[in-house]
Protein backbone atom coordinates (compact mmCIF):
# COMPACT_ATOMS: atom_id res chain seq x y z
CA UNK A 1 0.00 0.00 0.00
CA UNK A 2 1.41 3.32 -0.96
CA UNK A 3 1.96 5.58 2.14
CA UNK A 4 -0.41 8.94 1.41
CA UNK A 5 1.43 12.24 1.91
CA UNK A 6 -0.66 13.43 4.50
CA UNK A 7 -2.36 11.82 8.04
CA UNK A 8 -5.48 10.15 7.17
CA UNK A 9 -9.21 11.06 8.71
CA UNK A 10 -13.12 10.34 8.58
CA UNK A 11 -14.50 12.30 5.70
CA UNK A 12 -17.77 11.43 7.10
CA UNK A 13 -17.04 13.98 10.08
CA UNK A 14 -16.73 16.94 6.75
CA UNK A 15 -20.38 19.01 6.83
CA UNK A 16 -21.80 16.25 8.47
CA UNK A 17 -24.98 18.77 9.41
CA UNK A 18 -25.39 19.37 5.77
CA UNK A 19 -28.93 18.83 4.51
CA UNK A 20 -27.20 16.39 1.33
CA UNK A 21 -24.74 14.11 1.29
CA UNK A 22 -24.64 14.59 -2.89
CA UNK A 23 -26.25 16.42 -4.95
CA UNK A 24 -26.03 15.51 -8.93
CA UNK A 25 -25.93 18.86 -10.95
CA UNK A 26 -26.75 17.52 -14.39
CA UNK A 27 -28.96 15.06 -13.32
CA UNK A 28 -31.41 14.92 -16.41
CA UNK A 29 -28.91 14.68 -19.09
CA UNK A 30 -27.67 11.51 -20.20
CA UNK A 31 -24.44 10.66 -18.28
CA UNK A 32 -26.48 12.18 -15.38
CA UNK A 33 -28.98 9.91 -15.43
CA UNK A 34 -26.60 7.11 -15.50
CA UNK A 35 -25.29 8.69 -12.56
CA UNK A 36 -28.38 9.34 -10.69
CA UNK A 37 -29.47 5.18 -11.73
CA UNK A 38 -26.23 4.34 -9.90
CA UNK A 39 -26.12 6.46 -7.03
CA UNK A 40 -29.09 5.07 -6.73
CA UNK A 41 -28.39 1.90 -6.20
CA UNK A 42 -25.42 2.00 -4.61
CA UNK A 43 -26.05 4.84 -1.56
CA UNK A 44 -26.30 3.86 2.30
CA UNK A 45 -29.91 3.52 3.47
CA UNK A 46 -29.30 6.11 5.59
CA UNK A 47 -27.42 8.38 2.84
CA UNK A 48 -29.47 12.23 1.82
CA UNK A 49 -29.24 13.21 -1.72
CA UNK A 50 -30.50 15.38 -3.96
CA UNK A 51 -30.77 16.03 -8.15
CA UNK A 52 -30.71 19.39 -9.82
CA UNK A 53 -31.83 20.31 -13.52
CA UNK A 54 -33.47 23.65 -15.08
CA UNK A 55 -36.88 22.62 -15.05
CA UNK A 56 -39.14 21.19 -12.41
CA UNK A 57 -40.46 18.62 -15.02
CA UNK A 58 -37.14 17.30 -16.62
CA UNK A 59 -36.39 16.58 -12.38
CA UNK A 60 -39.96 15.17 -12.15
CA UNK A 61 -39.41 13.27 -15.46
CA UNK A 62 -36.30 11.64 -14.17
CA UNK A 63 -37.02 10.70 -10.58
CA UNK A 64 -40.38 8.75 -12.67
CA UNK A 65 -38.11 6.92 -14.19
CA UNK A 66 -35.82 6.40 -10.88
CA UNK A 67 -39.10 4.92 -9.21
CA UNK A 68 -39.22 2.49 -11.85
CA UNK A 69 -36.28 1.05 -12.10
CA UNK A 70 -35.38 0.95 -8.75
CA UNK A 71 -38.90 0.95 -6.35
CA UNK A 72 -37.31 0.27 -2.98
CA UNK A 73 -34.51 2.72 -3.19
CA UNK A 74 -34.65 5.81 -1.46
CA UNK A 75 -35.79 8.88 -3.86
CA UNK A 76 -33.77 12.24 -4.16
CA UNK A 77 -35.21 15.54 -3.46
CA UNK A 78 -35.70 17.76 -6.17
CA UNK A 79 -34.24 21.01 -6.44
CA UNK A 80 -34.63 23.26 -9.98
CA UNK A 81 -31.75 25.34 -10.50
CA UNK A 82 -29.44 26.25 -13.62
CA UNK A 83 -25.70 25.88 -13.32
CA UNK A 84 -24.79 28.95 -14.25
CA UNK A 85 -27.43 30.82 -11.93
CA UNK A 86 -25.18 32.31 -9.59
CA UNK A 87 -28.29 32.89 -6.66
CA UNK A 88 -29.33 29.42 -6.96
CA UNK A 89 -26.49 27.93 -6.72
CA UNK A 90 -25.44 29.53 -3.60
CA UNK A 91 -28.29 28.64 -1.67
CA UNK A 92 -28.04 25.16 -2.86
CA UNK A 93 -23.79 24.49 -1.92
CA UNK A 94 -23.57 25.46 1.21
CA UNK A 95 -26.34 22.12 2.20
CA UNK A 96 -24.20 19.81 0.20
CA UNK A 97 -21.65 17.69 1.43
CA UNK A 98 -20.52 16.39 -2.19
CA UNK A 99 -21.68 18.15 -5.54
CA UNK A 100 -21.46 15.90 -8.27
CA UNK A 101 -21.26 18.16 -11.83
CA UNK A 102 -21.72 16.41 -15.51
CA UNK A 103 -22.42 19.66 -16.94
CA UNK A 104 -20.26 20.71 -19.68
CA UNK A 105 -18.66 21.62 -21.53
CA UNK A 106 -17.03 23.22 -18.10
CA UNK A 107 -15.56 26.56 -19.72
CA UNK A 108 -18.51 27.63 -20.78
CA UNK A 109 -20.96 26.64 -17.88
CA UNK A 110 -18.68 25.25 -15.27
CA UNK A 111 -17.33 28.43 -13.56
CA UNK A 112 -20.12 29.24 -11.35
CA UNK A 113 -20.70 25.83 -9.58
CA UNK A 114 -16.82 24.70 -8.91
CA UNK A 115 -16.24 28.47 -7.23
CA UNK A 116 -19.61 28.49 -5.15
CA UNK A 117 -18.60 25.01 -3.74
CA UNK A 118 -14.86 26.53 -3.18
CA UNK A 119 -16.34 28.92 -1.22
CA UNK A 120 -18.60 27.20 1.07
CA UNK A 121 -16.43 24.18 2.04
CA UNK A 122 -18.23 21.89 -0.50
CA UNK A 123 -16.36 18.81 -1.56
CA UNK A 124 -17.29 18.93 -5.61
CA UNK A 125 -16.19 16.34 -8.20
CA UNK A 126 -16.53 16.67 -12.28
CA UNK A 127 -16.18 14.91 -15.49
CA UNK A 128 -13.75 17.78 -16.98
CA UNK A 129 -11.25 16.67 -19.62
CA UNK A 130 -10.71 20.22 -20.42
CA UNK A 131 -6.64 21.37 -19.07
CA UNK A 132 -7.56 25.45 -19.39
CA UNK A 133 -10.65 25.05 -16.82
CA UNK A 134 -8.62 22.66 -14.22
CA UNK A 135 -5.63 25.23 -14.71
CA UNK A 136 -7.87 28.36 -14.17
CA UNK A 137 -9.78 26.71 -11.13
CA UNK A 138 -6.43 25.92 -10.25
CA UNK A 139 -5.33 29.83 -10.07
CA UNK A 140 -8.30 31.23 -8.88
CA UNK A 141 -10.44 28.95 -6.80
CA UNK A 142 -7.38 26.66 -5.14
CA UNK A 143 -5.91 29.00 -2.51
CA UNK A 144 -10.08 29.61 -0.89
CA UNK A 145 -10.92 26.00 -0.90
CA UNK A 146 -7.67 25.42 1.06
CA UNK A 147 -8.80 27.89 3.52
CA UNK A 148 -12.65 26.21 3.83
CA UNK A 149 -11.68 23.20 3.17
CA UNK A 150 -13.06 22.24 0.16
CA UNK A 151 -11.93 19.03 -2.28
CA UNK A 152 -12.10 20.19 -5.77
CA UNK A 153 -11.67 16.81 -7.68
CA UNK A 154 -11.87 17.24 -11.51
CA UNK A 155 -11.45 14.05 -14.26
CA UNK A 156 -13.38 11.48 -11.99
CA UNK A 157 -14.30 9.48 -15.14
CA UNK A 158 -12.71 7.93 -17.93
CA UNK A 159 -11.27 11.19 -18.15
CA UNK A 160 -8.46 10.30 -15.79
CA UNK A 161 -9.47 7.65 -13.10
CA UNK A 162 -8.20 4.49 -14.72
CA UNK A 163 -5.03 6.56 -15.89
CA UNK A 164 -3.92 7.52 -12.27
CA UNK A 165 -5.29 4.90 -10.37
CA UNK A 166 -3.92 2.75 -12.66
CA UNK A 167 -0.35 4.31 -12.23
CA UNK A 168 -1.06 4.57 -8.27
CA UNK A 169 -1.18 0.42 -8.43
CA UNK A 170 1.40 -0.04 -10.32
CA UNK A 171 3.67 1.73 -8.52
CA UNK A 172 3.24 -0.44 -5.63
CA UNK A 173 4.42 -3.18 -7.76
CA UNK A 174 8.17 -1.09 -8.75
CA UNK A 175 11.67 -1.30 -6.56
CA UNK A 176 11.49 1.72 -4.17
CA UNK A 177 13.61 4.76 -3.95
CA UNK A 178 14.91 4.47 -7.98
CA UNK A 179 13.97 6.43 -11.04
CA UNK A 180 10.85 4.78 -13.12
CA UNK A 181 9.41 5.89 -16.64
CA UNK A 182 5.59 5.12 -17.22
CA UNK A 183 4.66 4.43 -20.54
CA UNK A 184 0.83 4.17 -20.94
CA UNK A 185 -0.97 2.79 -23.78
CA UNK A 186 -4.42 2.94 -24.62
CA UNK A 187 -6.91 0.57 -26.28
CA UNK A 188 -10.76 1.95 -26.75
CA UNK A 189 -13.62 0.31 -28.29
CA UNK A 190 -16.42 2.79 -28.19
CA UNK A 191 -18.30 5.64 -29.22
CA UNK A 192 -18.35 9.20 -27.81
CA UNK A 193 -20.87 11.74 -27.20
CA UNK A 194 -22.01 15.14 -29.02
CA UNK A 195 -20.63 16.97 -25.62
CA UNK A 196 -17.47 14.76 -25.58
CA UNK A 197 -16.87 16.00 -29.42
CA UNK A 198 -17.87 19.53 -28.88
CA UNK A 199 -15.20 19.72 -25.78
CA UNK A 200 -12.43 18.46 -27.94
CA UNK A 201 -12.98 21.40 -30.40
CA UNK A 202 -13.69 23.90 -28.55
CA UNK A 203 -10.00 22.72 -26.46
CA UNK A 204 -8.20 22.59 -29.88
CA UNK A 205 -9.95 26.54 -30.83
CA UNK A 206 -8.00 27.71 -27.06
CA UNK A 207 -5.09 26.05 -27.41
CA UNK A 208 -3.32 29.51 -27.07
CA UNK A 209 -5.34 30.29 -24.10
CA UNK A 210 -4.89 26.67 -22.49
CA UNK A 211 -0.74 27.29 -22.80
CA UNK A 212 -1.16 30.18 -21.41
CA UNK A 213 -3.24 28.82 -18.05
CA UNK A 214 -0.67 26.26 -17.67
CA UNK A 215 2.16 28.19 -17.79
CA UNK A 216 0.96 30.72 -15.35
CA UNK A 217 -0.23 27.24 -13.40
CA UNK A 218 3.45 26.33 -13.42
CA UNK A 219 4.67 29.03 -12.41
CA UNK A 220 2.82 29.92 -8.76
CA UNK A 221 2.71 26.12 -8.20
CA UNK A 222 6.50 24.79 -8.86
CA UNK A 223 8.32 22.17 -8.90
CA UNK A 224 8.90 19.26 -6.31
CA UNK A 225 11.60 19.41 -4.36
CA UNK A 226 14.71 16.97 -4.56
CA UNK A 227 12.69 15.72 -7.14
CA UNK A 228 12.37 15.19 -10.57
CA UNK A 229 8.56 14.56 -12.36
CA UNK A 230 7.81 15.00 -16.12
CA UNK A 231 5.48 14.32 -19.39
CA UNK A 232 7.43 12.98 -21.80
CA UNK A 233 5.44 13.58 -25.23
CA UNK A 234 7.24 10.76 -27.45
CA UNK A 235 6.93 10.32 -30.95
CA UNK A 236 4.61 7.62 -32.64
CA UNK A 237 6.87 4.12 -32.24
CA UNK A 238 6.26 0.56 -32.60
CA UNK A 239 7.19 -1.26 -28.96
CA UNK A 240 8.61 -4.09 -28.88
CA UNK A 241 7.28 -5.07 -25.48
CA UNK A 242 3.53 -4.22 -25.87
CA UNK A 243 4.20 -5.28 -29.65
CA UNK A 244 1.93 -2.18 -30.48
CA UNK A 245 1.98 0.93 -32.76
CA UNK A 246 2.17 3.92 -30.06
CA UNK A 247 0.58 7.21 -31.34
CA UNK A 248 0.95 10.13 -28.85
CA UNK A 249 -2.22 10.95 -27.00
CA UNK A 250 -3.00 14.44 -25.59
CA UNK A 251 -6.09 13.74 -23.02
CA UNK A 252 -5.80 15.15 -19.31
CA UNK A 253 -4.33 11.85 -18.36
CA UNK A 254 -0.30 13.44 -18.24
CA UNK A 255 -1.27 16.76 -16.16
CA UNK A 256 -3.22 14.45 -13.66
CA UNK A 257 -0.98 11.76 -13.27
CA UNK A 258 1.99 13.77 -12.92
CA UNK A 259 0.44 16.14 -10.47
CA UNK A 260 -0.09 13.24 -8.49
CA UNK A 261 3.73 12.27 -8.73
CA UNK A 262 4.64 15.34 -7.57
CA UNK A 263 2.62 14.78 -4.36
CA UNK A 264 3.78 11.65 -3.47
CA UNK A 265 7.50 10.91 -2.55
CA UNK A 266 6.69 7.38 -3.27
CA UNK A 267 6.40 8.17 -7.36
CA UNK A 268 10.58 7.99 -6.51
CA UNK A 269 13.10 10.28 -7.44
CA UNK A 270 12.57 10.91 -10.87
CA UNK A 271 9.57 10.09 -12.20
CA UNK A 272 8.41 10.23 -15.80
CA UNK A 273 5.09 9.51 -17.81
CA UNK A 274 4.35 9.15 -21.47
CA UNK A 275 0.71 8.95 -22.63
CA UNK A 276 -0.43 6.88 -26.09
CA UNK A 277 -2.88 5.34 -27.57
CA UNK A 278 -2.33 1.76 -28.74
CA UNK A 279 -3.18 0.73 -32.21
CA UNK A 280 -2.28 -2.34 -34.27
CA UNK A 281 -1.48 -1.26 -37.71
CA UNK A 282 0.78 1.57 -38.92
CA UNK A 283 -1.74 2.73 -41.31
CA UNK A 284 -4.01 4.02 -38.62
CA UNK A 285 -1.12 5.76 -37.01
CA UNK A 286 -0.42 7.98 -39.85
CA UNK A 287 -4.41 8.54 -40.34
CA UNK A 288 -4.93 9.60 -36.73
CA UNK A 289 -1.86 11.93 -36.45
CA UNK A 290 -2.91 13.29 -39.93
CA UNK A 291 -6.68 13.99 -38.66
CA UNK A 292 -5.84 15.03 -35.31
CA UNK A 293 -3.29 18.01 -37.24
CA UNK A 294 -5.27 18.51 -39.51
CA UNK A 295 -8.09 19.85 -37.08
CA UNK A 296 -5.49 21.33 -35.11
CA UNK A 297 -4.41 23.41 -37.80
CA UNK A 298 -7.45 24.62 -39.09
CA UNK A 299 -8.46 25.35 -35.11
CA UNK A 300 -5.81 28.30 -35.37
CA UNK A 301 -6.34 30.02 -38.06
CA UNK A 302 -9.64 32.11 -37.59
CA UNK A 303 -10.89 32.10 -41.63
CA UNK A 304 -10.96 28.60 -41.09
CA UNK A 305 -12.98 28.80 -37.61
CA UNK A 306 -16.23 28.45 -39.73
CA UNK A 307 -15.49 25.15 -41.54
CA UNK A 308 -14.26 23.72 -39.09
CA UNK A 309 -17.96 24.59 -36.99
CA UNK A 310 -19.82 23.93 -40.15
CA UNK A 311 -17.68 20.53 -40.28
CA UNK A 312 -18.35 19.52 -36.86
CA UNK A 313 -21.86 20.38 -37.51
CA UNK A 314 -22.54 18.14 -40.24
CA UNK A 315 -21.08 15.13 -38.25
CA UNK A 316 -23.45 15.66 -35.50
CA UNK A 317 -26.63 15.94 -37.51
CA UNK A 318 -25.36 12.76 -39.85
CA UNK A 319 -25.18 11.01 -36.84
CA UNK A 320 -28.51 12.35 -35.78
CA UNK A 321 -30.12 11.85 -38.79
CA UNK A 322 -28.63 8.28 -39.24
CA UNK A 323 -30.50 7.51 -35.84
CA UNK A 324 -33.65 7.88 -37.79
CA UNK A 325 -34.78 11.14 -35.47
CA UNK A 326 -36.63 13.26 -37.85
CA UNK A 327 -35.68 17.07 -37.34
CA UNK A 328 -37.53 19.86 -37.62
CA UNK A 329 -36.53 24.15 -36.67
CA UNK A 330 -35.87 23.44 -33.30
CA UNK A 331 -36.21 20.86 -31.36
CA UNK A 332 -38.91 18.28 -32.38
CA UNK A 333 -41.42 16.16 -29.56
CA UNK A 334 -39.22 13.15 -30.45
CA UNK A 335 -36.07 15.25 -30.02
CA UNK A 336 -37.54 16.27 -26.18
CA UNK A 337 -38.69 13.19 -25.38
CA UNK A 338 -35.41 10.79 -25.93
CA UNK A 339 -33.80 14.08 -23.86
CA UNK A 340 -36.13 13.47 -21.34
CA UNK A 341 -35.26 10.08 -21.16
CA UNK A 342 -31.62 10.82 -21.12
CA UNK A 343 -31.49 9.04 -25.17
CA UNK A 344 -28.22 11.59 -26.04
CA UNK A 345 -25.50 8.27 -25.95
CA UNK A 346 -25.11 5.04 -27.26
CA UNK A 347 -28.06 2.57 -26.57
CA UNK A 348 -27.55 -0.20 -24.04
CA UNK A 349 -26.55 -2.51 -26.60
CA UNK A 350 -23.81 -0.34 -28.19
CA UNK A 351 -22.57 -0.03 -24.72
CA UNK A 352 -22.60 -3.07 -23.86
CA UNK A 353 -19.93 -4.27 -26.64
CA UNK A 354 -17.59 -1.09 -25.14
CA UNK A 355 -14.58 -2.15 -23.53
CA UNK A 356 -10.82 -0.17 -23.04
CA UNK A 357 -7.51 -1.22 -22.02
CA UNK A 358 -4.97 0.46 -20.46
CA UNK A 359 -1.61 -1.04 -20.37
CA UNK A 360 1.10 0.50 -18.05
CA UNK A 361 4.83 -0.22 -18.51
CA UNK A 362 7.12 1.03 -15.64
CA UNK A 363 10.41 0.40 -15.78
CA UNK A 364 13.35 1.41 -13.38
CA UNK A 365 15.75 -0.31 -11.29
CA UNK A 366 16.21 -2.90 -13.68
CA UNK A 367 13.19 -4.54 -13.41
CA UNK A 368 10.21 -3.84 -15.97
CA UNK A 369 6.76 -3.72 -14.33
CA UNK A 370 3.58 -4.53 -16.75
CA UNK A 371 -0.52 -3.85 -15.31
CA UNK A 372 -3.18 -3.16 -16.65
CA UNK A 373 -6.26 -1.62 -15.80
CA UNK A 374 -9.80 -2.64 -18.15
CA UNK A 375 -12.99 -2.47 -18.03
CA UNK A 376 -16.38 -1.63 -20.14
CA UNK A 377 -18.08 0.89 -21.97
CA UNK A 378 -15.37 3.42 -20.88
CA UNK A 379 -17.95 7.04 -21.64
CA UNK A 380 -20.32 6.17 -20.10
CA UNK A 381 -21.22 3.41 -18.06
CA UNK A 382 -17.79 3.07 -16.49
CA UNK A 383 -17.17 6.45 -16.67
CA UNK A 384 -21.01 7.25 -14.50
CA UNK A 385 -20.03 4.85 -11.96
CA UNK A 386 -16.14 6.42 -11.26
CA UNK A 387 -17.62 9.30 -10.58
CA UNK A 388 -21.00 8.43 -8.41
CA UNK A 389 -17.93 5.62 -6.32
CA UNK A 390 -15.87 8.94 -6.28
CA UNK A 391 -18.84 11.27 -4.80
CA UNK A 392 -19.34 8.28 -2.45
CA UNK A 393 -16.00 8.13 -1.22
CA UNK A 394 -15.33 11.60 -0.67
CA UNK A 395 -18.64 11.44 1.77
CA UNK A 396 -18.42 7.96 3.90
CA UNK A 397 -14.85 6.74 3.48
CA UNK A 398 -11.33 7.98 5.31
CA UNK A 399 -9.56 9.57 3.25
CA UNK A 400 -6.51 11.75 3.22
CA UNK A 401 -6.39 15.17 5.07
CA UNK A 402 -6.41 17.38 2.17
CA UNK A 403 -8.32 20.52 0.39
CA UNK A 404 -7.99 22.48 -2.54
CA UNK A 405 -7.87 21.28 -5.87
CA UNK A 406 -6.61 17.15 -5.99
CA UNK A 407 -6.44 14.53 -8.05
CA UNK A 408 -8.44 11.63 -8.03
CA UNK A 409 -5.28 9.27 -6.08
CA UNK A 410 -4.58 12.49 -3.93
CA UNK A 411 -8.16 12.81 -2.71
CA UNK A 412 -8.79 9.33 -2.42
CA UNK A 413 -6.15 7.13 -2.89
CA UNK A 414 -6.71 3.41 -1.68
CA UNK A 415 -10.27 4.07 -0.81
CA UNK A 416 -11.13 5.20 -4.04
CA UNK A 417 -9.01 1.99 -6.14
CA UNK A 418 -11.23 -0.26 -3.56
CA UNK A 419 -14.08 1.25 -4.87
CA UNK A 420 -13.88 0.92 -8.30
CA UNK A 421 -12.27 -2.18 -8.60
CA UNK A 422 -15.56 -3.32 -7.01
CA UNK A 423 -17.73 -1.45 -9.08
CA UNK A 424 -16.37 -3.47 -12.09
CA UNK A 425 -13.09 -2.24 -13.15
CA UNK A 426 -10.09 -5.00 -13.56
CA UNK A 427 -6.43 -4.00 -11.83
CA UNK A 428 -3.90 -7.03 -13.19
CA UNK A 429 -0.12 -7.45 -12.70
CA UNK A 430 1.09 -8.84 -16.05
CA UNK A 431 4.43 -8.91 -15.45
CA UNK A 432 6.16 -7.76 -12.10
Amino acid sequence: MIEQMSKETPSRQRNAGRDFDIVVFGATGFTGSLVVNYLSGHLPAEARWAIAAQTRADLETAAERLRRAAPKAAPPELLVADVMDPERVAEIAPRARVIISTIGPYLERGGVLVSLCAAHGTDYVDLCGETEFVDRVFLEQNALAESTGARLVHACGFESVPADLGVYYTMQHVPEGVGIAVTAALSVDARFSQGTIDSAFGQYRRAREARDAAERRRHLEGAPLGRRVRYVRGLPHYDEVLRRWLVPLPTMDPRVVTRTASHLDTYGPDFSFSNYAAVDHFATVATGMAAVGSIFAASQVPMLLGALDSARNSFQRHRRERSGVHHHEGPSDVDKARVQRGAEGPDVLRRARSSFNLTLLAQGGGRTVVTTVSGGDPGYSETSMMIAEAAMCLAFDENPDVSGQQTPALAMGDALLDRVREGGLRFDVLQD
